[in-house]
């Protein structure tokens, strides 16, 4: 639309010009005269534009400066806002804290003696391996036992942290939901993030034992929040592979079953990627989950133009787009459409588009204030990021508060002793 607008107004001071040398040349002072008078006249409208231009263009920095000091303003409440209700978070879960030296929670008593179960099988495994010839191929093996062991010691040694960040509304910044996410510590207490492991985890069917642990985890933090009065809701990850797990899958679904008190709370998260590439199984198994109430998040999306109808059927009502991609996609496009298989939707319906669908967006990734200018233009009511809060460490040993099924874990890794001796 800016290029449309600057074409015709370049036409139109270039015809005004034009007829100013006409009727210049056509009173009788000859064609040189005309010709002078033309390029008189385009002088006077270039700088009649250029004033207009500037004028207008510093009534919008002055527009854009103050609106970038409200924005500082509602910061400053919402990063007083978010620190304290972050704080009131820990207390409220470290108020119920059992001394691990002298109680062990159950879900962290059980996890460790299950996966010990397996310490044997998984270190026959190591030791037995043939030491490779020094090639690419051997340093890779060797590699990939190396790092199995430290997923290994991490789980048995309950060096598995729960890490929480705040999803605000926006533009009042209020904390309405929280993602968690899974950390491995290695032997050093570094932080391993997923990408480090989640290629061995998966490979020895560990993953699903992972997304259990996640699971228990979620559900008590929603039911302290809930003795606090605090009606917060938690995504939670969950792994493609747990979800067509044939072991894994129906205990999943029996402890939610249970629990379906949580189905307003508990939101399970899949990638973009992750939920194209659903099957038949994993599509049953979600509609199971949605008959008990419980409802998805789809992240990490990489178009805007997606099938909203197929994640309505899917019982999807979140989708976290990043907001640069928002900005690039919606804001970017000089008036074009964001959405090729909607060419009649323009920037400032997308998010009224989701919502008719039952789909709320949510601009993840969100560093700075001048993103959240533009995104409260496009009517995102939901951010998440550094802006709002880094994701924080809560204390393992003082999330468990209930002993999960005894099956539930010990089926999980049963299954993936079972598929490792397969494989």
């Amino acid at each position: 639309m800016r290029t449309l607008t600057r074409t015709a107004l370049i036409f139109s001071y270039l015809f005004l010009a034009m007829t100013v040398g006409a009727l210049i040349w056509r009173g009788g002072l000859g064609a040189g005269a005309g010709i002078a008078a033309t390029f008189g006249a385009l002088g006077v409208l270039g700088v009649i534009h250029l004033y207009l231009t500037g004028h207008m263009r510093e009534r919008a920095l002055r527009a854009e400066v103050a609106q970038i000091r409200d924005a500082h303003r509602l910061l400053a409440d919402a990063l007083e806002t978010t620190q304290g209700a972050l704080t009131e978070l820990a207390q409220a879960i470290e108020s119920g804290a059992l001394n691990r030296t002298e109680e062990l929670t159950g879900e962290v008593r059980m996890l460790e003696g299950l996966i010990q179960q397996m310490s044997a099988s998984i270190d026959e495994r190591l030791s037995s391996a043939v030491p490779a010839p020094d090639t690419f191929e051997g340093r890779r093996q060797a590699q990939s036992h190396a790092l199995l062991r430290t997923v290994h010691d991490a789980l048995t040694e309950g060096r598995v942290d729960l890490y929480l960040q705040p999803v605000v509304t926006l533009p009042q910044r209020r904390t309405v939901f929280y993602e968690s996410f899974t950390r491995l510590r290695d032997s050093t207490d570094r932080v391993m993030m997923p990408a480090e492991y989640l290629s061995v985890a998966e490979g020895e069917g560990l993953v699903p034992a992972i997304d259990n642990l996640l699971l228990f985890r979620c559900a008590q933090i929603v039911r302290r929040l809930a003795r606090q009065d605090r009606k917060v809701g938690v995504f939670c990850n969950v792994a493609l592979s747990s979800l067509g797990d044939e072991t894994f899958f129906p205990q999943f679904l029996h402890f939610l079953s249970e629990n379906r008190d949580l189905n307003q709370s508990l939101i399970f998260e899949l990638g973009q990627a992750t939920f194209d590439a659903r099957g038949a199984v994993e599509a049953r198994n979600m509609a199971k989950l949605a008959d008990l109430g419980f409802r998805f998040s789809i992240d990490k999306v990489q178009t805007l133009d997606l099938d909203f109808a197929d994640l309505q059927r899917s019982d999807v009502r979140f989708v976290k787009v990043a907001a640069d991609l928002l900005i690039e996609q919606l804001l970017d496009l000089d008036g074009g459409s964001p959405l090729p298989s909607l060419r009649d939707i323009r920037a400032a319906d997308f998010a009224a588009l989701t919502r008719r669908y039952g789909i709320e967006v949510i601009a993840e990734k969100c560093e700075s204030e001048r993103q959240i200018v533009d995104i409260l233009e496009l009517d995102v009511s939901m951010g998440q990021g550094h802006l709002f809060g880094e994701p924080r460490a809560i204390k393992e040993q003082v999330l468990a508060e209930t002993d999960p099924p005894a099956d539930f874990l010990r089926s999980t890794l049963r299954s993936a002793e079972q598929r490792r001796r397969v494989g």
